[in-house]
């Protein structure tokens, strides 16, 4: 199947874009896991929006303080390492935003997410996008975009992916994909269905609802 649209930015009530695609995809209480969670700012929105029953995990203590100044339940802890505790099918979905190519081992990440949860919701930075491309081309330098927005010193990233590859990953896990969005570099939503090549070559991010297959 081809991605439909994903936009980004600030939304309703200030949400950014692509939380509020995955509001869509959460069915209302729901048990919802949040990995990678940051300051909380989408499970928040989960909680008032589809009154899910919620959990975090957030690597950085600011985070997690954050998380606990809104009232979530949130732990410190790390994806690549504790992932393992959670028992098979604790959750309705588990969510992994912008988080999965920051992980040491992103294969081991997301076979825990469908192990995990009924479903897994997973969104990530394109890096097959056209202007990546270019500024490597032209000027033989890792990019920084809006959203690739630190050096490669600095940068959290040490698994870049492009959505082909996130395709590839999935049939290599098992994963069935149920819906796929992508967005373009200016947040426009791309609505058309086109080959998975299309959307890898203009598709500035990329969100994926997956669920095991069974059988």
């Amino acid at each position: 199947m081809a991605p439909a649209g994903l936009p980004t930015g600030a939304g309703r009530d200030g949400a950014r874009k692509d939380h509020l695609v995955v509001l869509g995809l959460v069915e209302a209480g729901a048990r919802v896991l949040d990995i990678g969670c940051g300051d909380g700012s989408l499970l928040a929105l989960l909680r008032d929006e589809r009154g899910v029953d919620g959990r975090g995990i957030e690597l950085s203590r600011e985070g997690v303080n954050a998380c606990l100044a809104r009232g979530l339940p949130v732990i410190q802890g790390d994806a690549d390492t504790d992932l393992a505790n959670y028992p098979d099918n604790a959750f309705d979905y588990v969510i992994l935003s912008q988080t999965i190519q920051a992980t040491r081992h992103p294969k081991a990440v997301l076979e825990h997410l469908l192990r995990i949860g009924r479903h897994a919701i997973v969104s990530f930075p394109n890096f097959g996008h056209w202007r990546i491309r270019a500024e490597l081309l032209v000027r033989g330098r890792m990019p920084v975009t809006e959203y690739l927005p630190d050096a490669w010193y600095e940068t959290p990233n040490i698994h870049h992916c492009t959505i082909r590859d996130f395709v590839g990953l999935c049939r290599l896990v098992g994963a069935r994909i149920e819906r796929a969005s992508a967005l373009d570099a200016g947040g426009n939503p791309m609505r058309f269905s086109l080959p998975w090549w299309v959307w890898n070559l203009v598709g500035a991010q990329g969100i994926f609802l997956l669920r095991r297959r069974t059988g």
